[in-house]
């Protein structure tokens, strides 16, 4: 438990735990934003191995790359449902009744996101409809590593069964905590025992324990976001890139330097991997800031993670918040806190982001967990193009048309000139084929 401000030791001043760029300009951005990269050479090569491995060895060849990454093989990947069901008797009250109250707030907010179908007449006698209908068998990827990541079962399983999914299958690494798999059990989910980049190949090409999925679901690390890009490109549909966690916050006069610290930090601790930018917009904003995270860290569990993951984050000194929104925009974070004097006003202005977080009593962390939005986010600066999970996401929609003798009359002219002009004679005979018999 953290000890009141007051009572924290305060660490001796000492170099910057973060980069401090005290100015920036738009030639610059690039340059001082590039996103950190893991050096880990041969990685896709790798990733490519593993996933002709599963599609070629199934079961076998899952069990020894796990043996080979992991030390170790389960004897069965299924969890019996009797274990997901048990494993709610370990599972603490007080952790049980959160897991409640997070369930609501995260499915009354996915309810109201089913698309709805309709029905219009485009001209007299033409109809176009759209329906949606659930994508029938899913897989939801949930990450070990360090962490038993509940929200993300929550974040992934709620929306599917609200869309209608047949089947909900996930992969986790093995030695889920008893928590882990209490909140898989809330859901009817099949749960196997896999993770890595083995899992995302085994649930794309199925094996002869884990069934073929129609879309995988999820993040990880960057073995899984290789595995699940490599395995796009073979026509397997994903969520979205998911890779390393990152926060953007924007801060002024206004905000609260111990709130912004505790925002970077509660990101950083996500892996070592984790980017954290600060934009500030003074320097002695940053220098209170700096002061309040060195306070702060020396009571955190995972300050070895977060210090690591510090040695690339960012504290930069701006102008104004406008120049902090362009900056943002530019970067395209995964989450984006608004800490400013106008922050209501800065977030209708933002283009490219995850999931923003308006004023200074929203916190990032409230949106992992309970507030309603989905986590599951894009990364790297993909929220140039991919949205964060919906229930949408976990459907697909169909459309139909239904056109009249005197609708198609009335069409016809503009089919039959288009399709002359592509070069398509059998589409414009299609058409002729009908005006001319009915004549």
């Amino acid at each position: 438990m953290l000890k009141p401000m007051d009572e924290q030791k305060k660490t001796p001043s000492a170099e910057p735990l973060m980069t401090i760029v005290p100015h920036i300009t738009p030639g610059e951005y690039d340059k001082i934003l590039k996103r950190p990269q893991e050096d880990a050479p041969g990685r896709e090569e790798k990733v490519s191995q593993i996933i002709r491995r599963v599609e070629d060895g199934g079961d076998e060849a899952l069990r020894e790359i796990c043996l080979e990454i992991d030390g170790r093989v389960v004897p069965e990947f299924e969890v019996p449902r009797s274990e997901l069901l048990q494993a709610g008797s370990d599972v603490d009250e007080h952790l049980r009744n959160a897991v409640s109250q997070a369930i609501k707030n995260i499915q009354a907010f996915h309810e109201a996101q089913l698309p709805k179908p309709f029905s219009m007449e485009t001209m007299p006698g033409v109809r176009c409809s759209i329906k949606y209908t659930a994508i029938k068998r899913v897989g939801l990827y949930i990450p070990g590593g360090t962490a038993p990541l509940l929200s993300t079962v929550l974040m992934t399983a709620i929306p599917a069964t609200i869309a209608g999914c047949d089947e909900i299958i996930v992969c986790t690494p093995a030695g889920a905590s008893p928590e882990l798999l209490f909140t898989l059990g809330l859901f009817n989910t099949r749960v196997f025992r896999v993770g890595g980049a083995q899992a995302i190949a085994a649930m794309a090409m199925g094996t002869e324990s884990i069934p073929r999925v129609d879309k995988i679901f999820g993040p990880g690390n960057a073995w899984v976001t290789s595995a699940k890009m490599q395995l796009a490109g073979r026509g397997l549909a994903i969520d979205m890139p998911a890779g390393p966690s990152e926060v953007l916050v924007i801060a002024d006069h206004t905000a609260n330097p111990a709130y912004v610290a505790a925002d970077l930090l509660s990101q950083a601790e996500h892996g070592n991997d984790s980017q954290v930018i600060l934009l500030a917009t003074s320097m002695d904003l940053i220098n209170q800031t700096m002061e309040a995270i060195r306070v702060q860290l020396e009571n955190l569990s995972r300050k070895d993670t977060i210090l690591s993951a510090l040695t690339h984050a960012l504290a930069i000194c701006v102008t104004d918040s406008s120049q902090a929104l362009e900056i943002s925009n530019f970067y395209g974070p995964e989450h984006l806190i608004l800490s400013t004097e106008d922050a209501a006003a800065l977030a209708a202005q933002v283009t490219n982001a995850g999931s923003v977080f308006i004023g200074n009593y929203s916190p990032e962390s409230a949106g992992d967990y309970a507030s309603g939005t989905n986590h599951t986010l894009p990364t790297g600066g993909a929220s140039s193009a991919w949205s964060g999970i919906t229930t949408a996401a976990f459907m697909k929609s169909i459309t139909t048309q239904e056109i009249s003798r005197e609708g198609l009359m009335a069409l016809a002219p503009s089919v039959l000139q288009l399709s002359r002009a592509e070069g398509l004679d059998a589409h414009a005979n299609a058409i002729l084929q009908r005006i001319q018999t009915d004549q």
